[in-house]
Protein backbone atom coordinates (compact mmCIF):
# COMPACT_ATOMS: atom_id res chain seq x y z
CA UNK A 1 0.00 0.00 0.00
CA UNK A 2 2.95 2.35 0.89
CA UNK A 3 5.69 2.97 2.81
CA UNK A 4 5.61 3.30 6.58
CA UNK A 5 4.00 6.98 6.93
CA UNK A 6 0.71 8.31 8.73
CA UNK A 7 -0.39 9.03 5.01
CA UNK A 8 -0.32 4.88 4.08
CA UNK A 9 -1.64 4.09 7.71
CA UNK A 10 -4.76 6.53 7.24
CA UNK A 11 -5.19 5.25 3.60
CA UNK A 12 -5.35 1.73 5.40
CA UNK A 13 -7.72 2.62 8.58
CA UNK A 14 -10.15 4.34 5.38
CA UNK A 15 -10.14 0.99 3.63
CA UNK A 16 -10.83 -1.55 7.08
CA UNK A 17 -12.72 1.42 9.35
CA UNK A 18 -11.91 1.86 12.89
CA UNK A 19 -15.73 1.41 14.36
CA UNK A 20 -15.46 -1.44 17.02
CA UNK A 21 -12.07 -2.89 16.04
CA UNK A 22 -9.16 -3.18 17.99
CA UNK A 23 -5.45 -2.87 16.86
CA UNK A 24 -2.75 -5.15 17.65
CA UNK A 25 0.39 -3.42 16.38
CA UNK A 26 3.93 -2.67 17.38
CA UNK A 27 4.78 0.71 18.70
CA UNK A 28 5.35 3.13 16.04
CA UNK A 29 4.49 6.48 16.63
CA UNK A 30 2.28 6.82 13.84
CA UNK A 31 -0.25 4.30 15.27
CA UNK A 32 -0.74 6.31 18.50
CA UNK A 33 -1.24 9.32 16.51
CA UNK A 34 -3.96 7.63 14.17
CA UNK A 35 -5.80 5.25 16.21
CA UNK A 36 -8.01 5.87 19.49
CA UNK A 37 -5.61 4.65 22.88
CA UNK A 38 -8.89 2.23 24.01
CA UNK A 39 -8.59 0.84 20.38
CA UNK A 40 -4.99 0.11 20.58
CA UNK A 41 -3.00 -2.09 22.22
CA UNK A 42 1.12 -2.01 21.49
CA UNK A 43 3.06 -5.36 21.98
CA UNK A 44 4.80 -8.84 21.15
CA UNK A 45 2.04 -10.55 23.83
CA UNK A 46 -1.13 -11.22 20.53
CA UNK A 47 1.14 -11.72 17.56
CA UNK A 48 1.83 -15.13 18.54
CA UNK A 49 -1.02 -16.53 16.68
CA UNK A 50 -0.75 -14.15 13.97
CA UNK A 51 2.89 -14.99 13.23
CA UNK A 52 1.57 -18.24 13.44
CA UNK A 53 -1.11 -17.57 10.71
CA UNK A 54 1.68 -16.10 8.65
CA UNK A 55 4.12 -18.58 8.89
CA UNK A 56 0.96 -21.16 7.97
CA UNK A 57 -0.07 -19.19 4.24
CA UNK A 58 3.72 -18.99 4.00
CA UNK A 59 4.19 -22.96 4.29
CA UNK A 60 1.36 -23.85 1.96
CA UNK A 61 0.66 -21.20 -0.58
CA UNK A 62 3.78 -21.44 -2.75
CA UNK A 63 3.15 -17.95 -4.09
CA UNK A 64 4.43 -16.52 -0.78
CA UNK A 65 7.60 -18.51 -0.87
CA UNK A 66 9.10 -18.69 -3.84
CA UNK A 67 9.96 -15.35 -6.24
CA UNK A 68 11.13 -17.63 -9.39
CA UNK A 69 7.81 -19.65 -10.01
CA UNK A 70 4.24 -20.15 -9.13
CA UNK A 71 3.76 -16.39 -8.87
CA UNK A 72 1.08 -14.19 -10.30
CA UNK A 73 0.56 -10.68 -10.72
CA UNK A 74 -2.40 -10.50 -10.29
CA UNK A 75 -4.01 -9.04 -6.99
CA UNK A 76 -7.26 -10.96 -7.53
CA UNK A 77 -5.19 -14.37 -7.71
CA UNK A 78 -3.27 -13.25 -4.46
CA UNK A 79 -7.06 -12.64 -2.73
CA UNK A 80 -8.42 -15.88 -3.94
CA UNK A 81 -5.59 -17.87 -3.23
CA UNK A 82 -5.79 -16.54 0.67
CA UNK A 83 -9.83 -16.65 0.45
CA UNK A 84 -9.65 -20.05 -0.51
CA UNK A 85 -6.58 -21.06 2.42
CA UNK A 86 -8.82 -19.29 4.69
CA UNK A 87 -11.51 -21.21 3.78
CA UNK A 88 -10.37 -25.05 3.39
CA UNK A 89 -8.08 -24.21 6.82
CA UNK A 90 -10.88 -23.20 8.67
CA UNK A 91 -13.34 -25.86 7.99
CA UNK A 92 -11.30 -28.92 7.63
CA UNK A 93 -14.20 -30.73 6.53
CA UNK A 94 -14.84 -29.03 3.41
CA UNK A 95 -11.59 -29.95 2.69
CA UNK A 96 -11.66 -33.70 3.49
CA UNK A 97 -14.81 -33.29 1.17
CA UNK A 98 -13.15 -31.93 -1.73
CA UNK A 99 -10.31 -34.42 -1.39
CA UNK A 100 -13.02 -37.34 -1.30
CA UNK A 101 -14.92 -36.14 -4.45
CA UNK A 102 -10.70 -35.06 -6.42
CA UNK A 103 -9.89 -38.75 -5.40
CA UNK A 104 -13.11 -40.68 -6.59
CA UNK A 105 -12.60 -38.43 -9.49
CA UNK A 106 -8.63 -39.51 -9.89
CA UNK A 107 -8.47 -42.93 -8.51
Amino acid sequence: MGGRDDETCQKLLDKIGVEGKTFVTDDWDGYHRLIEEDQLFTGKDLTVPIERDNSNVRHFLARFRRRTKVVSKSQEMVDLSLRLYHHLHDNLEALAEKLSAFRAIFS
